[in-house]
């Protein structure tokens, strides 16, 4: 009789796992790959307003942007984020940089750029 509880728990606990890791990969074909709940990010652009300090040293250096969102849903919405970024490609104030952003969060917003990395290791 244990066996079988055995069993039927492992059947059970294998296809959760299974039900979860296609819904982190989107869904598959049955629901048309859009996953459960996730809406398209928008695409916008940063108006970028300022800037740190470009340093001295090469490679990747963490640099801070502020500047203003606007996209299809968004008017202009001032932001800031920390990024490490190559010092030959440094933004500077009034660059255009292209963003993404969960409709009508455009706090949780990502950069677009090749010279942008969230994080050094990332």
């Amino acid at each position: 009789m244990v066996e079988i509880a055995f069993l039927v728990t492992a059947v059970v606990v294998l296809v959760a796992l299974v039900m979860a890791y296609r819904r982190g990969r989107g869904g598959g074909a049955a629901r048309g790959g859009s996953g459960w709940n996730r809406p398209q990010p928008e695409v916008g652009t940063l108006h970028v307003t300022g800037v740190s300090p470009r340093p001295a040293a090469q490679g990747n250096q963490y640099v801070t942007i502020t500047g203003t969102i606007s996209g299809p849903s968004v008017g202009g919405e001032t932001v800031y984020g920390r990024f490490a970024w190559d010092v030959n490609q440094w933004p500077s104030p009034g660059d255009q940089i292209p963003v993404e952003y969960p409709p009508g969060k455009p706090q949780n917003w990502q950069l677009g750029h090749p010279g942008a990395r969230p994080y050094f290791g990332g």
